[in-house]
């Protein structure tokens, strides 16, 4: 019987998207707990003004860094669409943090308290693909197989991902486990900052407690937002209303209810 005292515990954070005063108050809550692992589940530009430091800081601090959609969008030389806001964000970048970004793995596999873990950005075959909290059941048990981008081999019993920036948590009867990380930056719905804490007895094949919180943190939105105008950042109406209130921009742009969460019924 394993005790509570010998689980081990990684921190899962995702989508900061420039928040650097968003991203510094989660990982002090982080350190405040004593959690030394953490893992990030890409998507660490755009939308907010502070890319360059973000990047620097999960370079300092994350032991795993995986690929966004942004991460892999912004920095593509290859690009064709642009604008304003993408021009300003790809700017803020430091030498480098593009092809680092670009270089990242798809997603990261290991084991806990007996349960084959698979962590990636938005679904298992791309970053550009979303999988929305009320998916269907193809969609869900798509999440759990191989694809080219994830490679070969066992299977995973647990799915965590990001990309939607709004967190919820599946299992089904066969023991199979999908949870969304929400945002740390960026999170739509409740807007404070949202990360996760998985809980178990780390390279362990055999069956030992398991579990995964989520926790949320408050933090200064207001002093970020001032950092955002004083930077001259464009669409910063459309950051307003996303940190302030957890309202996706795309509906301002739209006219539209928000409706981020649900597909149309």
């Amino acid at each position: 019987m394993t005790s509570a005292a010998a689980l081990d515990r990684i921190a899962l954070l995702s989508d900061v998207h420039g928040n650097l005063t968003a991203l510094d108050a989660v990982l002090a809550d982080i350190d405040a707990r004593g959690i030394e692992r953490i893992f990030n589940l890409g998507d660490y530009v755009g939308k907010g003004p502070r890319g360059r430091e973000v990047v620097d800081r999960c370079r300092q601090r994350c032991e795993v860094n995986i690929l966004g959609n942004w991460d892999d969008f912004l920095p593509d030389p290859d690009r064709t669409f642009d604008n304003d806001a993408l021009t300003w964000w790809l700017h803020q970048l430091g030498p480098g943090q593009g092809e680092w970004l670009r270089s990242l793995p798809f997603s990261h596999d290991f084991t806990m308290s007996g349960r084959r873990i698979r962590l990636f950005h938005a679904s298992e075959d791309t970053v550009h693909r979303r999988v929305r909290f009320d998916h269907d059941e193809a969609e869900f048990l798509g999440l759990f197989t191989n694809t080219a981008a994830t490679g070969d081999g066992p299977v995973p019993d647990v799915v965590g991902y990001a990309d939607t920036h709004d967190p919820y948590y599946e299992t089904d009867r066969e023991r199979r486990t999908v949870f969304n990380t929400g945002s740390v930056g960026n999170c739509m719905g409740d807007p404070t900052p949202v990360y996760v804490i998985l809980e178990g007895v780390m390279d362990s094949t055999e069956d030992a407690p398991f579990s995964i919180s989520f926790v949320r943190v408050p933090y200064d939105w207001e002093a970020e937002l001032e950092v955002a105008a004083a930077m001259g950042m464009p669409e910063l109406e459309g950051y307003v209303v996303e940190v302030r209130d957890g309202i996706y921009r795309g509906n301002l742009k739209a006219g539209e209810a928000p409706d981020y969460h649900r597909r149309p019924r």
